[in-house]
């Protein structure tokens, strides 16, 4: 299985959701390839968010190796699953989309619901990351 998780900077949500699913995945020995994306191109190469990384730091993760790459249409082809973290990003990486099988691969990470963007808030990064990790559990277990 090959994951790939989408937020609009590659710096806040999705590198959370790559860390936390990179070591639960690990952890449980399942060999699955876990990355993530932006759909913008200003953060490219660089590290997470700091209040990114602190969260997940708290919580038992490290995701401070990570680096910001942007979404493009190759990808599609890479990954079995594209879990984006808002309906923005949903709309954006579906208009990539070529065919109907790749916009198939295109789902929200919490199904119905979007991960709120904690860039503005530093008092968010904390419950995101919670709320990232518990997902990624669930997703673990329904895919495994």
């Amino acid at each position: 299985m090959k994951i790939l998780m989408v937020c609009l900077g590659n710096i806040c949500r999705s590198p959370l959701a790559e860390g936390i699913m990179r070591h639960l995945v690990q952890q449980q020995k399942l060999g699955w390839e876990i990355a993530s994306a932006g759909t913008g191109n200003w953060h490219i190469g660089n590290a997470p968010d700091h209040r990114s990384i602190s969260a997940a730091k708290k919580s038992g993760y490290d995701i401070s190796t990570q680096r910001a790459q942007q979404f493009n249409d190759a990808m599609f082809a890479k990954y079995d699953l594209i879990l984006v973290m808002d309906k923005n990003n949903l709309r954006d990486v579906q208009s990539l989309a070529k065919t109907e099988e790749q916009r198939k691969k295109v789902k929200l990470f919490l199904d119905n619901d979007e991960v709120t963007d904690p860039y503005w808030d530093n008092a968010l990064f904390e419950p995101v990351c919670k709320q990232v990790e518990e997902r990624c559990k669930e997703i673990i277990k329904q895919l495994s």
